[in-house]
């Protein structure tokens, strides 16, 4: 056995294991991007409507809050980016070609990565779509 091993080391044909490297897979990556996408939705309008309402009028302009709006976007897309890489390295772990459809635990941690990658993807051009609004509408009215 202890030959074989050392075979594989010396030809460097050292295989990845099949096994994920956490003992058991949880749900909560998986929701992290579209909980960053509503947090941010939340903020964003809240912001507008007590900036138009207490600050600027009913007619007046968005000014600052844009400003305040484009940080809190780039906070949130720097989340969701973070959030769909840690999905890709889970999705391309080992050397499995999709779909992940076998009853294996290798299979179900890929899974869940690249379902994690897809809701990440479409959580960022949510963000974007809402981070647009203040681009396109300048005033409260």
């Amino acid at each position: 056995m202890s030959e074989d091993l050392s075979e594989q080391q010396r030809s460097g044909d050292q295989q990845a294991p099949e096994a994920p490297p956490q003992v058991r897979d949880t749900l909560w990556l998986i929701t992290l991007s579209p909980t960053i996408w509503a947090v941010h939705f939340l903020l964003c309008y809240v912001a507008t409507a007590v900036w138009c309402a207490k600050v600027a009028g009913r007619s007046g302009e968005l000014g600052d809050i844009r400003l305040a709006i484009g940080v809190l976007t780039l906070v949130a897309l720097a989340g969701i980016a973070l959030t769909g890489w840690r999905g890709w390295r889970k999705h391309s772990f080992g050397h499995a070609t999709a779909p992940h459809d076998f009853d294996t635990p290798a299979d179900r941690h890929r899974f869940l990565g690249f379902s994690t990658l897809l809701l990440s993807g479409l959580s960022f051009v949510a963000t974007i779509f809402v981070a647009l609004s203040v681009v396109f509408i300048r005033s409260c009215a």
